[in-house]
Formats: structure tokens, sequence, C-alpha cells
């Protein structure tokens, strides 16, 4: 009795990436970078309560490039964590899961966190 090869359960090559794969993916690795930022703003708070001294140290590295990059990178998280849940909640209700409309929200879901962070900043950072 010779040994058959076992089937291969299907594998990343066999399927084909598309755009509202890749925003799962990303969805869930913005919750958890968003766990992380929570970090952040834990630690600025503390800071706060703590006193100008560490407040001062907080406030100089976040206003740091690497610290305002960190923050920019915090805000596109969130921002695109909100849409992917949006989109989600959308899909849930039986709503745009047709294979052209499947991708277009994926799709404004990218190109809407990278808008709203950039008028959040624009508004909030680099003109106020």
């Amino acid at each position: 009795m010779s040994a058959r090869p076992r089937p291969l359960s299907p594998h990343l090559q066999v399927y084909r990436w598309t755009i509202t794969m890749a925003m799962s993916i990303v969805h869930r690795a913005t919750g958890i970078a968003n766990a992380a930022g929570f970090v952040l703003l834990v630690l600025w708070l503390v800071a706060a309560a703590a006193g100008d001294p560490m407040f001062g140290a907080v406030n100089g590295l976040f206003g740091s490039w690497f610290g305002q990059l960190v923050l920019f990178g915090f805000t596109w998280s969130l921002t695109h964590h909100m849409l992917g849940g949006i989109r989600h909640f959308i899909w849930d209700t039986g709503a745009m899961m047709e294979p052209g409309r499947r991708e277009a929200i994926a799709w404004a879901t990218l190109v809407g966190s990278v808008v709203i962070t950039l008028v959040i900043w624009l508004v909030f950072v680099w003109v106020g």
C-alpha cells in the first residue's frame, strides 16, 4: 500500500490578494495599535496629574519629531479603525456586499482614513 500525498489546505499562495482582505488585516492591526496608543494617552494623563516636571518631559517627548510621527500614526490608526468598524456595521446589515461595492467601500475606508487624519492634523496641530 503506497502512501498517498495528503491534500494541502489552502495557503496564502492559493488566494489572490484583494483590498477587502488587506483592509481586514489592517483593521486588526489598527486595533492592536490603538491599545498601544491608549497607553501613551494614559502616560500623558498621569504626567499631567504628577505635576509640571513630568508633564513637561512627556510633552517634550510628544513634541519631538519622533513623538509627532507616533501621534500622527495613532491618529490614523484611530480613524482607520473607526471607519473599518463602520464598514463592518454596514456589511452586517447586508448592504454593499456586491463585489464592486464591497471593494469600493474598502477603498473608501483607506482613503477616508488618510483624508480625515490629514484634516485633523491640519486643523488642530499644524494650523492651531
